[in-house]
């Protein structure tokens, strides 16, 4: 099995450089490449990493891409002097040469190949290519917005023909529409290329009509090409979510990729003059930690943009932190995404309703009045204006208030998210003797407690104790665990145990006892003991067959789920119901049992557990009362990131289950707000 993560860095493309005034190019930096290598430096990281030596793309790799005559263009600026330079600068826009930027760009492309070889070889299970200059504005003839060459198209391109690759997901989530990637792939049903964008009703650059949700691809290519316009400034960790939750995830499941690259610009995050956006950097780990779970793992990033440089190194850091699988902190801010965000969510899933199966079944309408149009159309000068507004503010000669800011901000915010994360990212448990074996080598497989050992434990947490003899071990084992859990010696546990109700149960009330305020439980399968959610601090969600009369508050959730026996149908499930509720309540800790009679299947309770990894820190306690061993094995994987999964061949729901989803939906987007992907939903409920 493939693992580690490569990183691939070379100080050499800092040589790429402005070499005249230009109030537009001139915070397109090298320092954005040395400040984000040496935040990872700081933190440790590089040397977890395995480095992987650069090497120049040839021509004949450029050209998968790009066109014979813009490659000698390129080419001969090797040799000329700063006027002439300046002047093939000016016929492109946003764009600068300098004698070592035909150099700079092929080791871009280099890099980006040899991360797509390591990770395709299963020399690494993923990894990230820190470079310069970007890529994904350039177009087969023509640099654009600090692009020379388009290093993740060419990547792609790369993939498909030395490895034969039939699907490739791109993720491009810099805040400018790479366009270039879209003309590229428009019409080829291989790639499928999703972008967020700032793009204010084509008033901000690119400035281009085709960055809208409706363009959907072109010939073959229909529907493989999404575009989530933002319309508005101030995006944050919520709205990039519930992208993700309604759009991306259920479409790049359903589409099941043997490759993802990402397209990772930062200027989505916080601080960047050029988004304006509100997104931190622990945002991207979540977006990291989706994405994962896709192509068995093989995930490639690129760096693209990202413009001021605390908010850049510190995003960089948080990505590659979670590509080595380390645990994930808790997303700051309330999880409500705004109107204009769930404007944008909607009118894409809309576009693309009749190409996806996932969408198949929703009942989606177009929005015409959005709640942004008002905005009045900017005057052809201002328009121009408007394509870097704030060249410079960040990483030029000097910083803006709000840039200083900005770097303030974030030292706190860093130190504050980081400060409480496990240092461990290792499980305990104790399983039968036919388990252990088979456990992943990370796994700390724990002495079951004999009888005297369980009943002082349970004493010493439930004065009560426990009546039935039987329940004692179980319960002292899953005790045990969860105690190790909660002190943080190890991330996450799992228990075999044949009282699995009475297991939640009594973990509950340890949590509620021990002090923790959320905690989120689902149960799969049967319940045969009562679990207390009155007081809100703790949120059950029973997947069960038949529903529950318990059931019908904000905090006890009945999903009634049919299982397809012969493929994986719980991604719609997952994505679009269970995921933004449990991202809306923000647990501290998550419980997952799995009991009798369950209406789900290994791969499905794997699918659950692997996302929600990305919650709690990764704080997880498995309990398992079914003593089938492919079913522990799997979770104890899915806990350890030992491997990437595969969550078995994709099914779309049945009209029975998604019409329990469209039910559920409707009776709680008011309580747990990222539910919601329509802008009915914003002002509908129970």
């Amino acid at each position: 099995m493939a693992s580690g993560t490569a990183l691939i860095y070379d100080n050499e493309m800092t040589s790429h450089r402005l070499l005249w005034e230009d109030p537009i190019c001139e915070f397109e930096v090298p320092e954005r490449l040395t400040s984000s290598y040496e935040q990872l430096k700081h933190y440790g990281l590089v040397q977890r990493c395995m480095h992987v030596p650069i090497r120049e793309g040839n021509e004949e790799e450029i050209m998968l891409v790009h066109s014979s005559e813009y490659l000698q263009i390129v080419k001969s600026t090797q040799k000329m002097a700063e006027e002439e330079l300046r002047r093939v600068s000016e016929n492109y826009d946003a764009v600068y040469f300098h004698p070592d930027t035909y150099h700079c760009a092929k080791l871009a492309v280099g890099a980006s190949l040899q991360l797509v070889d390591s990770v395709m070889s299963g020399k690494v299970c993923n990894g990230i290519a820190l470079v310069r200059p970007p890529g994904h504005h350039s177009q087969r003839a023509a640099a654009n917005g600090f692009c020379i060459f388009n290093n993740v198209a060419i990547a792609a391109e790369y993939a498909k023909r030395k490895y034969g690759l039939q699907r490739i997901l791109i993720v491009d989530w810099d805040i400018h529409h790479g366009q270039g990637t879209q003309y590229i792939f428009e019409e080829d049903p291989s790639v499928l290329y999703f972008s967020w964008h700032r793009y204010e009703h084509q008033q901000f650059w690119p400035m281009l009509r085709e960055s809208d949700y409706d363009a959907i691809g072109r010939g073959k290519g229909k529907g493989f090409n999404i575009n989530v316009a933002w319309n508005k400034t101030g995006m944050g960790n919520s709205d990039y979510l519930a992208a993700f939750f309604h759009v991306l995830l259920p479409l790049a499941f359903e589409f099941d990729p043997e490759l993802v690259l990402v397209s990772a610009g930062y200027d989505s995050g916080i601080g960047d003059p050029e988004g304006q956006m509100a997104a931190t950097p622990e945002c991207f780990a979540h977006l990291t930690h989706f994405l994962m779970q896709l192509a068995k793992g093989k995930l490639c990033a690129v760096l693209e943009g990202g413009y001021h440089l605390k908010s850049l190194s510190d995003s960089v850091f948080m990505t590659v932190k979670t590509l080595l699988g380390d645990p994930i902190p808790q997303v700051s801010g309330e999880m409500v995404p705004c109107i204009s965000a769930v404007e944008s969510i909607q009118n894409v899933r809309a576009a693309h309703k009749t190409y996806w199966k996932c969408l198949m079944h929703e009942d989606i309408g177009l929005l015409q009045d959005l709640s942004t149009k008002s905005h009045s159309v900017m005057e052809p000068e201002l328009l121009q204006s408007s394509v870097h507004p704030t060249a410079g503010q960040a990483v030029g000669k000097s910083y803006s208030d709000e840039a200083i800011k900005t770097e303030r901000f974030l030292k706190s915010h860093m130190k504050k998210i980081l400060s409480p994360v496990p240092p461990v990212k290792t499980s305990a448990a104790i399983v039968s003797t036919g388990a252990e074996n088979l456990l992943p080598i990370s796994v700390q497989v724990e002495k079951e407690m004999d009888t005297k050992d369980c009943k002082a434990l349970i004493s010493r947490f439930h004065s009560e104790g426990v009546k039935e003899d039987e329940a004692l071990i179980p319960l002292g084992n899953m005790l045990a665990v969860l105690d190790k859990i909660l002190r943080k010696e190890v991330c996450s546990g799992i228990v075999e145990s044949a009282v699995g109700s009475l297991c939640a149960a009594v973990a509950l009330k340890h949590c509620t006892d021990f002090g923790l305020q959320r905690v989120f439980c689902i149960f799969v399968g049967e319940m045969d003991t009562e679990l207390s959610v009155e007081d809100g601090k703790n949120l059950l969600v029973n997947i069960c067959q038949k529903p529950s009369e318990k059931a019908g508050s904000k905090y006890f959730i009945s999903l009634n789920w049919k299982e397809d026996t012969e493929r994986n149908n719980f991604f719609s499930a997952a994505l679009g119901f269970i995921l933004p509720v449990a991202y809306s309540y923000q647990p501290d800790l998550i419980v997952i049992v799995v009991g009798p009679n369950r209406s789900l299947g290994i791969n499905g309770i794997s699918l659950l557990t692997s996302l929600l990894k990305g919650l709690a820190e990764s704080r997880i306690l498995a309990v398992i009362q079914d003593t089938e061993i492919k079913l522990v094995q799997s979770v104890a994987k899915a806990l350890n990131k030992v491997s990437a999964h595969d969550f078995g061949v994709y099914a779309s729901a049945s009209q029975e289950n998604v019409r329990e989803i469209k039910l559920l939906r409707h009776q709680l987007q008011q309580e747990w707000k990222m539910l919601q992907c329509s802008v009915t939903d914003c002002f509908s409920g129970s």
